[in-house]
C-alpha cells in the first residue's frame, strides 16, 4: 500500500466532517436570523400596542388640553416606558411638538419621523433612525370627537434589540456545538467501521484491488470459493468453482454445496477428497486473517477424476503384477521341490505334486475366460483371488458367474465397480478367523428374479464376506467422501461405486442377513 494518502474511510470522514461543519454553521447562522426576525416581529407588536394604550388612555386626551401637557403626561410616560420595556413614548401635537420624550432636553422640539399616515388616522409602525438611534417605532392618533388632537410614538431601538438575540446566542452556539460533537462522533465510528471493511485502502487501491482480483478469478482453472466470518453465504464464487459443483447462478450459501463439502470443518483442511455425482474433487481450505482476527475462510477446488480413474486403474494392473510376481516365485519353489523330488527318484509323486495345483489355476483360469466376456474383468478376478490367499482369505468366484458383455459399463468403470468392491470385502474379511470372500457378477433378468415392472435386464454384482457388514446407516455414511473405518485409509471406494451407480441409475443396497454383502444392480439395453 502506498502511504502518505487518505484512506476510503478517511476521505469520508474528512468529507463528512466539511459538510457537517457547513450544516452547523448555516444552521446556526439561520438560527440567528431567525431569532432576530422573531425579535423584530415582537418589537414591532409590542410598540404598536403600547403606542395604542397610550393613545386610548383618557389621561392622556385631558393632559393635551390641559395648560402644560408635559407635566402631567411625562411622568405617566416614563413609568409606562420602564414597565413595558420600551427606549421612548413621545406624545406630540399634531405639527411635531413633542409634549414628553426619554431625554427632556428634546421636549418641545420637533419630532423626527413620518406622521403624515398617523394625521389621516391611521396606526403604522416603521424603522427609523432618530434622536437615539435606529429604531423600531409606532404612531397612533389620539382622537377627539373623530379629530386627531395628538399623536403617540412609542419605539426600541436597534440596539437593545441586538442585545435580546445576543442574549439568545449562547444558546443556539451550545446547541450547535453540541450538534457538531454528536455528528462528527457519529461520523467518527462510521469512518472506523468503513476503514474495517476496506482494510484502510484508498479508493485507487480498492478499484486496483478489485480489477486484478476479478481478472485473477476468471483466469484460474482452480474452483475458488470465499465464505465470510459467519460461514453461510459465499463472498466470492469463480466460474470454475461453479461448474466443478454445479452451483446455481446467483447467491451461493453453503448448504448448495455437495453435501460432504457441507459438513466441512470451519479450519484449515489440506487434500481432502470429495466424491460428488460425476466427479472427484480434491480441496484445500484456508482460514483468512487480517491484523490477527479470521474473516473468513477461502477454499480451494480441483478436479481430480481422470486422475483418480488412472490410478485406480494402475492399482488394479500392480495389483495384477504383484500377483503375477507372487505366481512365479511360488513357481519358482514348486519346480525346486519338483526337481529334488526327481533327484530323489520319487517320480510319481513329483509328477501329482506339479500337476495338483496347476489343474486347480488353469480350471479357474479357462471358466472365467469362457463365462466372463471382458478379459479385463477376467483379469481383474483373476488377480484379486491371487491376492486374497496372499492374506490368507479365500476368494471364490461363483458359479453363476457368467456374462457375454459388461454393458452398459465400460472396462475402467468395471475394474473401478468390481475392484473396490472386492477389496473392501477383503480388508473387512481379513479382521474375522478363517476370512472368505464370495464373488458373482452375472446378468440378470429382473422380471423373471423378482416380478416387478423394473429394466428387463441388469448387470448384476454381489460380494459377500465374513467380515461384520454395514448397517444402513452406516452404509448411506459411506457413500460420501472420505468415510472409512479405516484410519489409514482415504475411504473413497465406496463413494466412487455409489458415484458410478448412481451415473447409471442403478441401485445398491448392504445386507447382513444371511452373511454380510453388497449388491449392485445396473440397468443394461437389450438388443431387439
Amino acid at each position: 500500500m502506498r502511504r502518505g494518502r487518505l484512506s476510503l474511510a478517511g476521505q469520508a470522514f474528512a468529507l463528512q466532517l466539511i459538510v457537517l461543519i457547513l450544516m452547523v454553521v448555516v444552521g446556526a447562522v439561520l438560527a440567528v436570523l431567525d431569532a432576530r426576525r422573531h425579535s423584530d416581529l415582537t418589537t414591532t407588536r409590542e410598540v404598536r400596542d403600547v403606542a395604542v394604550s397610550v393613545a386610548k388612555a383618557p389621561s392622556t386626551l385631558q393632559a393635551v388640553y390641559s395648560t402644560n401637557p408635559t407635566a402631567i403626561l411625562q411622568p405617566v410616560t416614563e413609568r409606562t416606558r420602564l414597565e413595558t420595556g420600551m427606549d421612548f413614548i413621545v406624545v406630540m401635537a399634531p405639527d411635531r411638538t413633542r409634549y414628553t420624550h426619554t431625554n427632556p432636553d428634546n421636549i418641545g422640539k420637533p419630532f423626527s419621523g413620518n406622521i403624515d399616515r398617523a394625521l389621516a388616522g391611521e396606526t403604522f409602525t416603521e424603522t427609523f433612525t432618530g434622536t437615539l438611534g435606529p429604531s423600531i417605532r409606532a404612531v397612533t392618533p389620539v382622537y377627539d370627537s373623530g379629530k386627531v388632537v395628538a399623536l403617540v410614538s412609542a419605539g426600541v431601538t436597534r440596539a437593545k434589540i441586538g442585545d435580546q438575540v445576543a442574549t439568545q446566542l449562547p444558546v443556539i452556539l451550545g446547541v450547535a456545538a453540541a450538534g457538531l460533537v454528536v455528528s462528527g462522533s457519529g461520523s467518527f465510528l462510521l469512518s472506523r467501521r468503513l476503514r474495517r471493511q476496506t482494510h484502510g485502502l484508498a479508493p485507487d487501491e480498492l478499484r486496483a484491488m478489485y480489477e486484478q482480483h476479478d481478472a485473477v478469478l476468471h483466469s484460474i482453472h482452480e474452483g475458488l470459493v470465499v465464505f465470510g466470518i459467519a460461514g453461510e453465504r459465499a463472498e466470492v464464487v469463480n466460474d470454475e468453482a461453479r461448474r466443478l459443483l454445479e452451483l446455481p447462478a446467483g447467491e451461493v450459501r453453503r448448504g448448495d454445496l455437495p453435501v460432504s463439502m457441507q459438513q466441512m470443518s470451519w479450519g484449515v483442511v489440506r487434500d481432502e477428497m470429495h466424491v460428488t455425482n460425476d466427479r472427484i474433487l480434491l480441496v484445500n481450505q484456508d482460514i483468512v486473517t487480517w491484523e490477527g482476527r479470521p474473516i473468513g475462510t477461502v477454499m480451494t477446488i480441483r478436479d481430480h477424476t481422470e486422475l483418480r480413474t488412472v490410478m485406480g486403474e494402475l492399482d488394479s494392473v500392480r495389483s495384477f503384477a504383484e500377483s503375477l510376481h507372487a505366481q512365479a516365485h511360488e513357481s519358482a519353489n514348486r519346480l525346486h521341490t519338483v526337481v529334488t523330488m526327481v533327484e530323489l527318484g520319487r517320480y510319481r509323486e513329483a509328477v501329482e505334486f506339479a500337476t495338483s495345483e496347476l489343474e486347480l489355476s488353469q480350471a479357474l483360469i479357462d471358466r472365467l475366460l469362457a463365462a466372463v466376456g471382458s478379459p479385463a474383468l477376467a483379469a481383474l478376478l483373476l488377480g484379486k483371488v491371487n491376492q486374497a490367499t496372499e492374506r490368507s482369505i479365500e476368494l471364490t468366484i461363483t458359479e453363476e458367474t457368467a456374462l457375454d458383455s459388461i454393458e452398459p459399463l465400460t472396462p475402467q468403470e468395471t475394474v473401478t465397480l468390481v475392484g473396490n468392491l472386492i477389496d473392501n470385502a477383503i480388508d473387512a474379511a481379513a479382521d474375522s478367523t478363517a476370512g472368505w470372500v464370495e464373488v458373482t457378477v452375472r446378468h440378470r433378468d429382473l422380471a423373471a428374479d423378482d416380478g416387478a415392472a423394473e429394466p428387463d435386464s441388469c448387470l448384476f454384482v454381489r460380494v459377500a464376506d465374513s467380515g461384520p457388514g454395514m448397517s444402513e446407516e452406516t452404509f448411506a455414511r459411506a457413500s460420501q467422501r472420505g468415510y472409512s473405518t479405516k484410519a489409514d485409509h482415504h475411504g473413497l471406494g465406496l463413494a466412487l461405486v455409489h458415484r458410478l451407480v448412481a451415473r447409471h441409475g442403478g441401485t445398491i443396497r448392504t445386507e447382513l442377513e444371511p452373511e454380510s454383502a453388497v449388491t449392485v444392480t445396473i440397468p443394461r439395453k437389450v438388443a431387439q
